[in-house]
């Protein structure tokens, strides 16, 4: 290992090369930050699935066994009062403690809307942030304190409107949690960790949605309110971590025109790995991109220009169809008929094959028709569910189509890192970021009528992620190429390929 030697006499003449060049492909060090930066998506996936436990329609029974009106009842909305009696605690659910049971479903599913709501507004306003004045690494300290505080807050809730106002801000906060993380992680490591450190993103974000019945299974009979208290509390001391050990990527740095932190900050990565660098930098080809002065700024070139507005729009559109499934089923599992625990449980536990598959072939599949395949089957299994009535084929259905949405989640998310320059990455996969999460609006709408007609849940879903995955066919093959850093550089790529030679 070169780790003693000098190293670096040349200059790099990109970022790429300077990273691959003076700390090797991926030393310890950027791999340990990497995973610290990506384990974020944890607690993202904790406050994104939480309504499915505290926000569940609970079980009731009779007071008296003998009572046939009471026996034949769906709901105990119509029956007099005393005849019927929660089948755990009052308290524990949101439904039950604030009589919530004979509401109309968008009251119901307020607090969970609420929080998607949040995630919109909030990508939208903050997302440029991280491309523009804070950087990746300040945005994620502020969303992770900002959803951590929240969720700590919600637990203290008197009645649904504060509940629901307070997921709307822990969602405002969770808005750019993943994208950051995402986006700094993949840009402090070589390319041959790039696409292998995404996939570790979403394994933890699996780990932290398998956490959530386990929580929810050691708190039974207790109140909702303690399940976030569980969540919240780690969440705030990762959010200490990360203030006072992650590194702020020296890409964006380079690109920002900060060039002396940019080199500070990969020499002392390098000097954690043995190595130290004698370049001066001086023929980097990377200039800082002058356009890049304000929040909506990286929005702006991505509308102007043709190809990138094509591009956005196209996986926008797959992301909104994603989106829906991905942020629907999880909350839909209630209307199965089985048991929460554990239908939750098989629905995280569908993430991780998903994971693995995108981990070990990422390198090998095309995006574009990976995507437009997944998407297919996600819808066809989806509108089997609102049809089958067979309880154990309709879970056998829904966790097909639930792992076919996780699986085309992850390639789209690569695909859009792969699709835009680094000037205006993370506005990008934040945009399409939005689009999932807009899909996740209306899905707790969905699923409260579903719990009356299935039809209006999985068959919706089905419809919806089934044509919305057709639009990646308007998209470029991205497998094998390199990423891009300034609007130009991408510009001189789409040229070439509309002339069909290597740029």
């Amino acid at each position: 290992m070169a780790d003693q030697a000098s190293l670096l006499e040349k200059k790099p003449s990109s970022i790429d090369d300077a990273i691959e060049s003076c700390i090797g492909s991926t030393g310890y060090c950027q791999l340990l930050q990497a995973i610290l930066v990506v384990m974020a998506w944890v607690f993202d996936a904790q406050q994104t699935f939480i309504n499915v436990f505290t926000d569940a329609d609970p079980s009731w029974h009779c007071t008296d066994k003998n009572d046939s009106s009471c026996a034949s009842a769906i709901s105990p909305c119509n029956l007099p009062e005393g005849s019927w009696s929660w089948s755990q605690p009052k308290y524990a659910s949101v439904v039950s403690e604030w009589d919530l049971q004979c509401s109309p479903p968008v009251l119901v599913g307020l607090p969970a809307s609420a929080y998607f709501m949040g995630c919109l507004i909030g990508g939208f306003f903050l997302a440029t942030l991280a491309d523009s004045r804070l950087g990746r690494r300040k945005m994620l300290v502020y969303s992770c304190l900002t959803m951590s505080l929240a969720a700590s807050l919600a637990a203290l809730s008197p009645n649904v409107w504060v509940y629901s106002s307070l997921r709307f801000i822990c969602g405002l906060g969770r808005a750019t949690v993943g994208t950051s993380a995402m986006v700094l992680s993949t840009e402090i490591v070589g390319k041959k960790w790039r696409d292998r450190v995404s996939i570790i993103g979403f394994i933890l974000f699996d780990v932290g949605f398998v956490s959530l019945p386990a929580i929810a299974y050691l708190n039974r009979g207790s109140s909702w309110r303690n399940i976030y208290l569980w969540t919240s509390a780690p969440s705030f001391c990762y959010t200490i971590l990360v203030y006072f050990l992650a590194k702020e990527s020296p890409r964006w740095l380079f690109v920002r025109g900060r060039k002396e932190e940019a080199i500070d900050t990969l020499k002392r990565t390098a000097k954690s790995n043995g190595c130290i660098i004698n370049t001066s930098f001086s023929n980097l080809s990377i200039v800082e991109e002058k356009w890049n002065v304000d929040v909506f700024s990286a929005l702006k070139i991505l509308w102007e220009k043709k190809w990138a507005f094509k591009r956005l729009t196209a996986v926008m559109i797959v992301g909104f169809g994603i989106g829906i499934v991905y942020y629907g089923m999880p909350l839909n599992l209630g209307n199965l008929g089985s048991n929460l625990y554990v239908s939750v449980t098989f629905n995280a536990l569908a993430e991780l094959p998903s994971n693995l598959f995108a981990f070990f072939f990422i390198d090998r599949i095309s995006r574009r028709y990976s995507t437009l395949v997944l998407t297919a089957a996600s819808g066809l299994t989806s509108l089997m569910c609102a049809f089958l009535t067979a309880s154990g084929w309709q879970m056998v259905a829904e966790l097909v189509s639930f792992f076919c949405t996780c699986a085309v989640f992850n390639v789209l998310m690569i695909y859009t890192i792969e699709l835009f320059p680094t000037c205006v990455r993370n506005s990008a996969l934040s945009m399409v970021r939005q689009a999932l999460v807009f899909g996740g609006v209306f899905a707790p709408l969905l699923v409260a009528e579903g719990r009356k007609r299935n039809y209006l849940s999985f068959g919706v879903f089905g419809l919806v992620i089934g044509c919305c995955g057709v639009f990646a066919a308007c998209l470029p093959e991205t497998m094998g190429s390199g990423i891009s850093d300034t609007i130009e550089e991408e510009e001189c790529k789409v040229t070439a390929a509309s002339l069909n030679v290597n740029p």
